[in-house]
């Protein structure tokens, strides 16, 4: 029973027959679809006619548009930066704030003080055709068309430094080749370039031994004094109140004193004081302090604001000619008129 049924299972040979007939039918169709394309594309171009030749007929190839720019920069001059290594400087300068790109000053910055270079560039680097602005007439065409400002205090045609033969802006500024780290493109630090006229009160500073250490914290010639200030006391730099620049620093001798020192109250600080430099303590104008106070304080009758001093005061004795021994507040006071304390 199980042979017949295992017999019964097994394909007979017609059925084989018919089975690999219908799988090679299947492969064949599959077969024809892959190649259909094909044939079809082959059928195409055979019976399609072949284009007709236009090689003669065709018109000229057109200049890529890459080459008009290409062209144009050949031709374009050359900039200011690429005979003047000078001009690299001014790319950190005020005169080029925000134009510099990459380190390069464009030759706009330039043509602004020395006008069209058009004719200095195809001259071959002629001198003979380019502006350039020296002594009083330069500083006055190029320098004051920018920088020409006028105050009660200030002024650039009428200051203590005004354009003339002698001192103009380019004496003190230097445009291409500043001093490294200084203010206002100074042509040297300031110190060094005051020196060039002011050399009295320079050595002032330099050689006695008390004086204003200059270079140090921040001080320079130009805390006291404006440059372009006008002659006279006008020179000075004022604080708010119109005080002396000294009180800037030294805000404790300022007052206002309910018993004020007479020097204060008719004069100033120079009044006693050396303001460059002195070979006196306290940069004092006199080498011993009774000295400068008897510049008033006068046994001698006389008009001065000073009283003679009293009969126990024996200037004769080495123990009264340092008023400041007892007189200690010598700016003023708020406890005693006769500024004991």
């Amino acid at each position: 029973m199980i042979a017949s049924e295992g017999a019964a299972k097994a394909p007979s040979k017609h059925q084989e027959n018919v089975m690999r007939h219908h799988w090679s039918g299947r492969m064949a169709f599959m077969l024809c679809l892959a190649l259909s394309p094909g044939l079809a594309l082959a059928q195409q171009t055979t019976t399609q006619p072949p284009a007709p030749e236009q090689t003669t007929t065709q018109a000229p190839a057109q200049t890529p548009p890459a080459a008009a720019p290409a062209s144009a920069e050949s031709t374009a001059l050359p900039a200011c930066t690429d005979c003047h290594d000078a001009m690299k400087a001014i790319a950190s300068t005020p005169h080029a704030h925000g134009m510099a790109k990459k380190g390069e000053v464009p030759s706009t910055v330039c043509e602004s003080c020395h006008g069209d270079g058009k004719a200095h560039i195809e001259g071959g680097g002629d001198k003979e055709k380019i502006y350039k602005p020296v002594g009083v007439a330069g500083a006055n065409k190029t320098c004051l068309l920018c920088h020409d400002i006028a105050t009660d205090k200030i002024s650039r045609h009428g200051g203590v430094h005004a354009n003339s033969a002698t001192v103009n802006c380019l004496t003190c500024h230097s445009i291409h080749t500043p001093e490294a780290h200084a203010p206002h493109l100074l042509a040297k630090k300031q110190l060094a370039l005051c020196d060039t006229c002011h050399m009295t009160q320079v050595a002032s500073f330099r050689n006695k031994p008390f004086a204003h250490r200059l270079g140090r914290g921040g001080m320079e010639c130009a805390s006291c004094h404006e440059p372009h200030g006008l002659p006279g006391r006008d020179n000075l730099r004022t604080t708010r109140a119109g005080e002396l620049p000294c009180l800037t620093c030294h805000a404790d001798k300022r007052g206002p004193f309910v018993f004020q020192h007479g020097a204060f109250a008719v004069g100033d600080c120079i009044t006693c004081h050396e303001p460059h430099g002195s070979s006196n303590p306290k940069q004092l104008k006199r080498a011993t302090v009774a000295q400068l106070c008897l510049e008033c304080h006068s046994p001698i009758g006389g008009t001065t604001l000073g009283s003679q001093p009293p009969a126990f005061h024996n200037l004769n004795s080495p123990r009264y000619r340092n008023c400041t021994t007892c007189h200690v507040a010598v700016h003023g006071s708020n406890r005693d008129p006769q500024l004991l304390k």
